[in-house]
């Protein structure tokens, strides 16, 4: 049986970006995905952009959109507020997210009762306001602020607890290493669905520093795959589409019920992958 499929976008910044962005969603809703996903900016800086595309796209057709929705740097009422315009609107699943701290500002600056404190606690609440569907974040190779992977898989558990429906992976490029920590976390006690969260390869330099903030690894073999076609765009092209191809099938080789990829705000390469698995 072949995993369902959901794609993410991010706000665009520029017109150019978002007549590309407006070109290709009709692609990729077309392989009938389970959801998609629209992202919010650091401490909120894209929310209301975040907003009117996935408005949008809710008017668009019938797949269901969720949010990316940050907690870390805003206020509870803003949040609150917030949650109401995304209800109103048509949006009934929430990304829901720590966020990252703004340069210069530490944990201690978004301390006390007008702040959430965990991921667990904002989902507990999103839950209790309305029902809104509830994906987190899971890291196969840890997140970068935790001090091991062990208290990381914790932190998913309390998440799961607090009321996730599924947990969406960093990207990664090594199969086992998802499959290894799917295991760790059955052994935690996780019954919640961890989906892998799978990228394409569009521009390697790119990705490479993309990798390199979030702390997701690169391995040698891609360096050596792709550093030789620099100039070689269609080649290079080929090798991320077999790529992306070969990964995926692998995973459902393999059992993997549901694939999240994180589109990049571009339709080819992901299609052929879905196309393999039989979309």
């Amino acid at each position: 049986m072949k995993p369902s499929i959901s794609f993410e976008y991010f706000p665009p910044k520029s017109a150019e970006t978002e007549a590309m962005l407006w070109e290709n969603v009709p692609n990729l809703r077309a392989l009938n995905p389970r959801f998609m996903t629209v992202t919010y900016g650091a401490g909120g800086s894209t929310k209301d952009k975040t907003l009117e595309i996935a408005e949008k796209m809710v008017k668009g057709g019938s797949v269901p959109i969720a949010s990316h929705l940050t907690f870390l740097t805003t206020v509870r009422k803003d949040l609150d507020a917030y949650l109401d315009q995304l209800w109103a609107r048509g949006v009934r699943h929430i990304v829901a997210l720590r966020g990252d701290l703004p340069k210069g500002k530490t944990f201690a600056d978004f301390k006390g009762e007008d702040y959430f404190g965990l991921t667990s606690e904002f989902i507990a609440y999103i839950k209790s306001k309305n029902d809104f569907e509830i994906s987190v974040a899971a890291y196969p190779e840890k997140h970068p602020d935790a001090p091991t992977l062990e208290a990381d898989i914790e932190a998913l558990k309390q998440k799961c607890a607090a009321g996730a429906d599924r947990a969406i992976t960093q990207f990664f490029f090594d199969n086992d290493k998802y499959y290894d920590f799917l295991d760790k976390c059955a052994a935690a006690g996780i019954t919640t669905p961890v989906c892998p969260g799978l990228v394409p390869v569009h521009d390697f330099k790119s990705l490479v520093r993309f990798a390199a903030n979030c702390q997701a690894q690169v391995p040698q073999w891609l360096h050596e795959k792709f550093e030789p076609l620099a100039d070689k765009p269609e080649e290079a092209r080929k090798v991320a589409t077999e790529l992306l191809v070969e990964q995926s099938l692998d995973l459902a080789k393999n059992g993997v019920t549901h694939i999240h990829y994180y589109t990049l705000n571009k339709a080819p390469i992901t299609t052929e992958a879905c196309k393999a698995l039989g979309y």
